[in-house]
């Protein structure tokens, strides 16, 4: 019996608003969130009024019913937030959207993410207030405050038992606003970054330097996804869910740092479970997609999903073999959330779609699998592997 989403769904539409930086966008996050739906049902050709389900992650304040509303959508079949983890749940939005489509659920799903932190408050600083309760009252009074802090503590740990150096971390990000100089999207388009900026850039927590950590942004960015066997009623190159899973370690979520295999980006379980679903391995992977919060994130995920060995990051890690187009593997050639936007990670799973349907600006060639990796060192993480019709 194939209880698998592989090949059953496909992404048809794409679509996000202009990315700002956090505190600027000119307009509400329900707005901006109608704005990415709307985009991408344009680049579906479809009337947003097709839509019947939502999809969303890392507790997006878009309620599902207001959209529906908004969008004069008359049957809403499905309504779903993945819990925890942060950007950890981009994949895992997609696991739950086709898992939906895949059962009959809904025909139509938006998966979506929207964030305007000018109105609603800043994501990436510590806590600000008088009381402190739960986990954080173990870590805020010794200074272990904000996200850079608290997954330093991890990455230092994976690169002390691995021997690795600082300019492992520093290829990933010159990879990233690399591949964003040709991508007008991009934050951080016209800015390029080079070592000696890198270098002389000021520490945020080491082994984090400024360019070692995302962008905080404001917008919105969403995905349509149908049936597969619709796929090709739309306008655009379809690309297939090939794999989407979610999930974590033995004992991720023990609370203050305590959890017994620490230096991890969390993947080790879900990694197998992905490829085996897709039916490949990360030698068949032609483009990858890697959340960075920072970049040490970036670096332990793709040891645990078998593009090198922990032991061999210092050999593997040099910024050519992450550029598109002719890299071992091409990585975050949108520029990623250190260079084009964050958006809790979505924007990669876009990019992924825009490598399968040949429109990236850092194109690779004739691709026929994208793999992406939602929010390492969280819990729950997430990844996805997406597909041209080759691969079914």
């Amino acid at each position: 019996m194939d209880r698998s989403v592989r090949g059953k769904v496909a992404v048809v539409g794409v679509g996000e608003t202009k990315y700002y930086k956090r505190g600027q966008a000119p307009d509400a996050e329900f707005k901006l969130a109608l704005m990415a739906v709307i985009e991408a049902c344009k680049d579906a050709g479809i009337s947003p009024t097709k839509v019947d389900g939502f999809a969303s992650f890392s507790n997006d304040r878009s309620d599902p019913s207001h959209l529906a509303a908004a969008l004069g959508i008359d049957d809403l079949r499905f309504s779903n937030m993945q819990w925890g983890g942060g950007g950890g749940g981009g994949s895992g939005a997609i696991a739950n959207a086709s898992a939906a489509i895949a059962t009959g659920i809904a025909e139509c799903v938006v998966v979506f993410r929207a964030l305007a932190q000018g109105q609603f408050g800043r994501f990436g600083q510590g806590p600000v207030r008088d009381v402190i309760a739960g986990d954080a009252a173990h870590t805020v009074p010794y200074g272990l405050m904000s996200p850079a802090q608290s997954f330093a503590m991890k990455v230092n740990r994976f690169m002390h038992d691995h021997g690795v150096e600082q300019e492992a971390l520093r290829a990933i990000s010159l990879a990233s606003y690399h591949h964003a100089q040709n991508n007008p999207r991009a934050v951080m388009y016209g800015r390029p970054l080079d070592e000696e900026k890198y270098d002389n850039s000021r520490w945020i927590v080491e082994p984090f330097h400024l360019f070692d950590c995302c962008l905080e942004n404001d917008g919105a960015a969403a995905m349509i996804l149908v049936p597969a066997e619709k796929a090709k009623d739309f306008p655009h190159k379809p690309t297939y869910i090939l794999s989407a899973v979610s999930g974590s370690h033995y004992r991720a979520g023990a609370s203050v740092h305590n959890t017994p295999d620490y230096g991890t980006s969390t993947f080790k379980t879900t990694a197998p479970r992905l490829y085996d679903m897709a039916g490949c391995g990360p030698n068949d992977v032609d483009v990858a997609q890697i959340y960075e919060n920072f970049t040490g994130g970036v670096l332990m995920s793709m040891v645990e999903h078998g593009f090198c060995e922990a032991d061999g990051c210092n050999e593997f890690f040099v910024k050519e073999n992450l550029i598109a187009p002719d890299g071992k593997v091409p990585t975050n050639t949108s520029g990623g959330n250190l260079a084009e936007c964050y958006m809790h990670g979505l924007g990669l799973n876009i990019e992924a779609v825009r490598q399968l349907r040949g429109e990236s600006t850092n194109q690779v060639k004739d691709p026929d699998i994208s793999l992406v990796a939602s929010g390492p060192m969280v819990t729950p993480v997430s990844s996805s592997i997406f597909g041209t019709e080759a691969t079914l």
